[in-house]
């Protein structure tokens, strides 16, 4: 599982708040909700992420509610993987669960620019700074986790599975 996209860069506590605004918790659409992500933040956000492109956030990013709303946004918005210093657990959870790969390094939040472009291996763990040809590395997302993501999330992975409930 391969990545490649321009970086958005965001700070420490990006709360689910800050990723999807509680007035648009009504909205079960994740194209509608992609609208309005980081609205409040970065208004500019929604019109101009591209499909593919990378999140990159400091210390505890999802911290706040456990809505999955936060997740769904991003991932409807375009953004193809998020890499930030730690997550709140919550999030993390979420993300997986409706497919959204997430992983953890400082170095790649540390060494990465906003507006360059990066690429991520998840079987092997590295991230590529494309402008620049640093490589960074984190911690390979295990097996049944990419299965997961590959799936679009824990609900299409149980339907495509032979898993009796």
């Amino acid at each position: 599982m391969k990545f490649q996209g321009k970086v958005w860069k965001f700070g420490d506590n990006i709360d689910t708040d800050l990723i999807i605004p509680a007035r648009y918790l009504n909205i079960s659409d994740g194209s509608e909700l992609a609208k309005s992500c980081f609205i409040d933040i970065r208004p500019d956000f929604a019109e101009g992420v591209s499909y593919g492109d990378i999140l990159v956030a400091g210390r505890n990013f999802g911290c706040g509610s456990s809505r999955e709303h936060a997740p769904l946004a991003i991932k409807k918005a375009g953004i193809s993987i998020v890499i930030a210093k730690s997550f709140a657990r919550i999030f993390y959870r979420n993300a997986f669960n409706i497919g959204l790969p997430i992983i953890e390094s400082e170095g790649a939040v540390e060494g990465l620019s906003e507006g360059e472009e990066a690429a991520v291996d998840l079987a092997n763990g590295n991230i590529e700074s494309i402008d620049n040809g640093t490589i960074f590395s984190t911690h390979p997302i295990p097996g049944f986790m990419r299965e997961l993501i590959s799936a679009g999330g824990l609900v299409n992975y149980i339907r495509s599975s032979k898993i009796n409930i």
